[in-house]
């Protein structure tokens, strides 16, 4: 994967989504208002990515005009040297476009949650020194835009490292001690009938609770298979292993789950349809899912012509903004 696509591999991910009280109320305050239904979505719990660090990103305020989504996941902080965060490892927080797109979803009422890491460039999960050092990075970010909401996503080596899963941990249970009525999820591959279970078992071994552990069902292998019922099948899956680790109920651990897809074709030569969002869209409802996320916005719109195999559009037929739309019809 090129730094300048930042296209997800199956290499592990590591997505963390802080959302402080001060938004709304939490998926479990939801559940205790008489008058709502049981389960109400988390205000995060649909924010697709974004990304700023290749050409052509998409206009937020045009799509949430179009879709009714108020979210976006901002990709991606990384480190410019020193365990000092910045966009790309290079622009800075404040000053530059992103910030302009942050201004920009928040004038028409919603927010974004900027993600941490990407699958190159230099990953402040490495490169800061240790927990403490990794949990002022991240606090940093959330100081600077008074963030309701972090991503991080951790891949490849540096997830396959125990040093940095521990290191990573720890941090983020330091933001949520620092951070009063942070929720957080917890993103990263899966194969075809659940993911790998060490940062979940480590995280659980560490008493680190999370609001979502959200697995990226897709780069299976599967071109030519259904999608939809292979992200089902690795969602369920998923449900299983978080269940295992922390003791929850079957309903419970279906609420600390939660998926993150690819629309239209992906890295490994799948499809992933608009149809494919809808059923697992209903999939979602169904079992009250923590978080519904994809990569990514940018490639939401038809192709003006052959696919061209980058992220400028998905490769499927479909209207502009079409996924985005489907996802944001998730209620929780």
């Amino acid at each position: 994967m090129s730094t300048a696509r930042h296209r997800r591999p199956r290499s592990i991910t590591l997505a963390v989504a802080v959302a402080a009280a001060t938004v709304g109320t939490t998926m479990a305050a939801w559940g205790a208002m008489a008058d709502e239904p049981a389960v109400r979505a988390a205000p995060a719990a649909v924010a697709p990515y974004i990304y700023n660090g290749w050409g052509n990103p998409p206009d937020p305020a045009e799509v949430m005009d179009a879709t009714g989504v108020s979210w976006f996941t901002m990709a991606f902080v990384l480190d410019a040297g020193g365990c000092d965060p910045q966009w790309d490892g290079g622009r800075p927080l404040t000053g530059g476009e992103d910030q302009q797109t942050v201004e920009a979803v928040r004038a028409k009422g919603g927010d974004v949650v900027p993600s941490f890491g990407g699958a190159s460039g230099a990953k402040l999960e490495q490169s800061c020194a240790d927990a403490d050092a990794l949990a002022g990075a991240y606090q940093k970010v959330i100081d600077a835009y008074g963030l309701k909401a972090i991503d991080i996503d951790i891949e490849g080596d540096a997830y396959n490292d125990p040093n940095v899963q521990q290191k990573t941990v720890d941090a983020l249970k330091q933001v949520k001690a620092d951070n009063s009525g942070l929720v957080t999820y917890v993103t990263f591959p899966s194969d075809r009938s659940g993911p790998d279970d060490s940062m979940i078992n480590r995280a659980a071994d560490s008493g680190l609770e999370v609001d979502g552990w959200t697995i990226m069902p897709f780069d299976f292998g599967a071109a030519g298979e259904d999608m939809a019922q292979l992200t089902i099948q690795a969602t369920d899956g998923l449900k299983d292993t978080v269940k295992n680790a922390y003791g929850y109920s079957d309903e419970e651990a279906y609420a600390h789950s939660g998926l993150s897809s690819m629309n239209g074709i992906t890295d490994a030569q799948e499809t992933v349809t608009t149809g494919d969002f809808q059923t697992i869209v209903d999939y979602a409802q169904q079992h009250h899912l923590a978080r519904l996320a994809f990569w990514s916005v940018n490639r939401d719109r038809p192709c003006p012509g052959a696919y061209p195999n980058d992220d400028t559009c998905s490769g499927v037929a479909q209207d502009p903004w079409q996924f985005t739309k489907i996802f944001a019809g998730y209620t929780g």
